[in-house]
């Protein structure tokens, strides 16, 4: 195969080279033709009218009018050669979106006629109008220039630099028309003659220097004729001339007999080098679809030889390469996940036995099938390990969570008893301080027994009022004194659910307290509903983007494998793990003031509701909450009354009896 498209390409290649070639001759009919006598009469039309605009006449005389109609008569005939099925096969694209800029620079020539003749254009835009249709027509014959065939290429590209100098010169022509139309030149007109004297010189001497040997001569004997002569000669006094300085040393009529005169036979000569090399072109295109048949015959014969051969070695390695594929798929779509998946429950695998090494010989084939043995043995083998590495990293931090939690409970004990023989009240204040501190320890230690994959030991054999449940997870809060409880309702959380909750609405309030302002309140309520009972956290502070919001709600309910690298927004995996817990609902969504509302659906079965009153708090003389006026509560010192229900620090007891 590879052989077939190399022979396919190489002979494209060299027949495009001929086709390209022979398709000049279409190209030169249908859009160079055309295109030449509607270049010669903008040309024309350019120099009127800026000899018009020159003289200050206001109206369009019936010279104008008939330059125009030639205009438009030789536009539409171009147009209609330069399209059709026939130029399309013949032109490239380049070529083909050179054409279509033509068209738009003509259709800009409509509009700008009108503003000539309103007044409104000065002989230099004017004449810039004109010339921006002129430079797309350059630029087409630089495209229909290109090709494949360098030495004919340099030609082509010499004969459109030797048409382009024909440009520089008819544009002498139009500035020199506005100047002998009002009398005389002004500074910048006599500054961009000299310019476009100059570069016509050049690049006529240029493309001459460049001109086969036979075109040489033909354009030798133009540079000698009268015409050109005299026009050198001109153009020498009108350089020399110093704006201001008296009378033009050249007469109106004089100049444009003598560029006209120049122009034309300049045109006959360019044109007639276009025929010679069209001439050159055809035997050059002939003889490359010769060479090409034979080349490409003596190859397409190889090409059969060497696929014959091919077909036969093909057959044995593609029975080995089924075997090796089928192997692989065994191993990557059924073995390989089966032994990742029983490595991450903790089963001891055995990478020799589950990763066989696979024989196929001691050829190319079967080297590629022990380097896969290689690899499949490698990758099990790095499973396993990282496997273990999780393990012993939860395990670490399980232990170290379980021994931080012992300790801060037993500072919990101490600084309970010190609360209640404590009587001074600033030093109690201060025992509270350290009391609520040590409860944030108590959570954080937590969190780290959530993420090692553990349930926390705090449990509640009974159930529990909401209010106290909210009220306990204020007391894990930092800087409570923010929060605003509203009424909860006679609801009471069953037992097995409140450690989980106090620890999960601790680490949404917590969240909400952080990311608002410290002037703004958070606002806690809750309410029964169809479908069990809701708790919402809203903040007042920026609020979060909807992308945002949509990742975190993803992160909550559909949370990734935890890893240690990931330590971005551990407090959302967290909740996330006690949610699921407990089948518990937890979504995040704008809040009216801007900030964020966290709705936490507590189901059916976790609540209860509160059918026998609580009892009062007993043994406990610190000061009950403060109020607000009305029935809203501002918690100032939660631990106060979640002590009144809150389970011992390191094991369930039972509670006192009703």
């Amino acid at each position: 195969m590879s052989l077939t498209l190399l022979w396919v390409f190489a002979a494209w290649v060299t027949l495009r080279e001929g086709v390209n070639l022979l398709w000049a001759a279409t190209v030169d009919s249908r859009i160079v033709e055309p295109s030449e006598p509607l270049l010669v009469e903008l040309q024309r039309e350019r120099r009127l009218t800026v000899a018009h605009l020159g003289a200050g006449s206001r109206t369009v005389d019936k010279a104008m009018r008939d330059q125009r109609a030639r205009t438009d008569a030789l536009r539409a005939g171009f147009t209609s050669s330069a399209e059709g099925p026939l130029v399309d096969l013949a032109a490239d694209d380049q070529l083909l979106e050179r054409v279509a800029d033509v068209r738009r620079q003509l259709d800009k020539l409509v509009v700008a006629r009108k503003a000539i003749d309103s007044g409104k254009t000065d002989p230099p835009q004017a004449a810039d109008e004109y010339t921006g249709a002129i430079d797309s027509l350059y630029q087409m014959y630089d495209s229909v220039a290109a090709f494949d065939d360098k030495e004919i290429a340099k030609d082509g590209r010499t004969l459109s630099d030797m048409h382009r100098s024909r440009e520089f010169l008819a544009r002498e022509d139009a500035l020199l028309a506005g100047v002998f139309a009002k009398g005389g030149f002004t500074e910048s007109e006599h500054a961009e003659f000299v310019k476009t004297s100059g570069i016509f010189h050049f690049t006529l001497t240029e493309a001459m220097n460049r001109l086969p040997d036979e075109d040489r001569a033909t354009f030798d004997a133009w540079l000698k004729t009268a015409p050109i002569v005299r026009l050198q000669t001109m153009e020498a006094q009108l350089v020399r001339y110093e704006p201001g300085t008296g009378v033009l040393p050249v007469r109106g009529e004089d100049w444009h007999a003598t560029a006209d005169a120049t122009l034309s036979s300049m045109q006959t000569v360019t044109l007639a080098g276009g025929d010679r090399l069209l001439e050159r072109i055809t035997p050059v295109a002939v003889g490359v679809i010769v060479r090409l048949l034979l080349a490409g015959g003596l190859g397409l014969i190889a090409v059969i030889a060497s696929i014959v051969l091919s077909i036969t070695t093909t057959r044995q390695l593609l029975a080995q390469l089924k075997k090796l594929r089928d192997a692989a798929h065994e191993l990557s779509d059924e073995r390989l996940p089966g032994i990742v998946e029983r490595i991450g429950h903790g089963e001891e695998v055995d990478v020799a036995k589950e990763a066989p090494s696979l024989d196929f010989g001691d050829d190319e084939i079967g080297q590629v099938g022990q380097a896969f043995n290689t690899v499949q043995r490698t990758a099990i083998s790095v499973a396993a390990e990282q496997a273990e590495l999780r393990r012993s990293i939860r395990d670490i931090l399980l232990s170290l969570a379980r021994r931080t939690q012992g300790l801060v409970h037993r500072q919990l004990t101490v600084l309970d008893v010190m609360e209640r023989r404590e009587t001074d009240p600033e030093e109690l204040k201060e025992l509270f301080r350290l009391d609520h501190l040590a409860i944030r320890m108590r959570r954080n230690a937590e969190n780290l027994i959530v993420l090692s994959g553990s349930s926390p030991a705090r449990t509640w054999r009974r159930s529990v009022p909401m209010v106290d449940v909210v009220r306990g997870a204020l007391a894990e809060v930092e800087d409570y004194t923010r929060v605003t409880l509203m009424p909860m309702g006679d609801v009471v959380l069953v037992g097995r659910a409140v450690g989980d909750v106090i620890h999960l609405l601790a680490e949404l309030i917590e969240n909400a307290v952080s990311f608002s302002p410290p002037y703004t309140n958070v606002q806690v309520s809750g309410q029964l509903v169809a479908n069990g009972y809701v708790i919402e956290i809203e903040d007042r502070g920026l609020g979060m983007k909807p992308e945002d919001l949509d990742a975190a709600n993803e992160r909550i309910s559909d949370p990734p494998e935890f890893r240690i690298t990931g330590t971005a927004r551990l407090g959302l995996y967290v909740v996330s793990q006690l949610a699921r817990r407990h089948e518990i609902q937890v979504v995040l969504k704008s809040s009216p003031y801007g900030g964020t509302t966290v709705v936490v659906l507590l189901p059916q079965e976790l609540v209860q509701l509160d059918a026998v009153p609580r009892q009062p708090d007993g043994g406990d003389t610190r000061p009950s909450l403060p109020r607000r006026s009305g029935s809203v509560a501002t918690v100032a010192r939660p631990a106060e009354n979640v002590r009144a229900f809150a389970p011992p620090r390191l094991a369930p007891v039972p509670e006192p009896a009703a």
